[in-house]
């Protein structure tokens, strides 16, 4: 029998009603909602329910995602299904350690609400850019980015023939426009507020490190794979550090998928709004199973999957 991995998006994947009906049918999911509001004072029913421009901002988007996605997982985990590994893309990597019980979910949300402020504020708006790169090999687009004046590094891995390379607005365009020239099908300017998880945001990071020397790091109780190294993270040595690092360092989450699948991961069950990383994960291996939770409907795929 394969193993079963837990995965979490990231920001991105957020939308006004995401986890509405979650909070309407299961009153722990509700309480969850409940218990984030209570701790960072913002409503969160308000803000990940209703239409309103605060949604797509970094501070409140990072809130919004973690706590719909710890919703979800509450219903998840009563269907018995236990995960052998758990793993989130960029924001992501904080509901799969709370999974993982890395952290609790109170000490986690206050976490990502610093976090959220930390890299909205690291770079003027207008100074930093991301782009998507389609349909170009990982070493071409790392040579142009090397070799392009100004700071632009590869952001996310996130799959066969998707890259996404963040920095300095001017290089990121010159980066560009030479990958256009070196094949790429497509290279497309993503509306995000900064140059996210580029050398841009290291103070950011560092910040961020400080914050989490504030809160409780356990060994985790299920492994989860770090975006920075896509290794498995089994005790808590070095997770403070490696979660400062991930703000300004590339997303590895193709090579996480990957050492998963090597490690016997066949079944990949996404916990959280819209289906990208179910996406990403058919890219990268389509023999493997893979199934999105994201309305209370989606619960009954679960039992597609064999208890252990």
């Amino acid at each position: 029998m394969g193993k079963i991995a837990f995965v979490f998006p990231g920001q991105g994947a957020q939308y006004a009603g995401m986890g509405k009906d979650f909070y309407e049918n299961f009153q722990d999911s509700r309480e969850i909602y409940e218990k984030a509001s209570g701790i960072l004072g913002v409503d969160l029913p308000a803000l990940c329910f209703e239409d309103n421009e605060n949604l797509n901002i970094t501070e409140y988007t990072q809130i919004a995602m973690v706590t719909t996605c710890m919703a979800m997982l509450l219903q998840v985990n009563k269907s018995g299904i236990k995960p052998d590994v758990c793993a989130g893309l960029s924001l992501g990597e904080y509901p799969a350690m709370i999974a993982s019980g890395v952290m609790t979910f109170e000490e986690g949300i206050k976490v990502v609400h610093q976090r959220g402020k930390l890299m909205q504020d690291a770079v003027r708006p207008g100074v930093g850019s991301m782009a998507a790169v389609l349909g170009l090999d990982n070493g071409t687009i790392e040579k142009v980015c090397d070799e392009t004046e100004g700071i632009v590094i590869v952001a996310n891995y996130n799959c066969p023939g998707q890259i996404v390379i963040s920095g300095e607005k001017e290089a990121v365009e010159r980066a560009s426009e030479t990958l256009k020239e070196k094949g790429a099908k497509r290279v497309l300017p993503l509306n995000v507020s900064g140059p996210f998880h580029s050398p841009m945001l290291k103070k950011a990071g560092e910040q961020l490190n400080e914050i989490l020397r504030e809160i409780t790091i356990h060994n985790p109780d299920i492994p989860y794979v770090a975006n920075v190294n896509a290794e498995y993270i089994k005790d808590n040595k070095n997770i403070r550090d490696l979660l400062g690092k991930q703000v300004y360092s590339s997303v590895k989450w193709q090579q996480s998928v990957e050492k998963m699948i090597a490690d016997g991961v066949d079944t990949f069950i996404e916990i959280g709004p819209g289906k990208t990383l179910t996406g990403f994960v058919r890219k990268i291996d389509k023999t493997c199973k893979v199934i999105n939770i994201e309305k209370t409907g989606d619960l009954e795929k679960l039992q597609e999957v064999p208890l252990c």
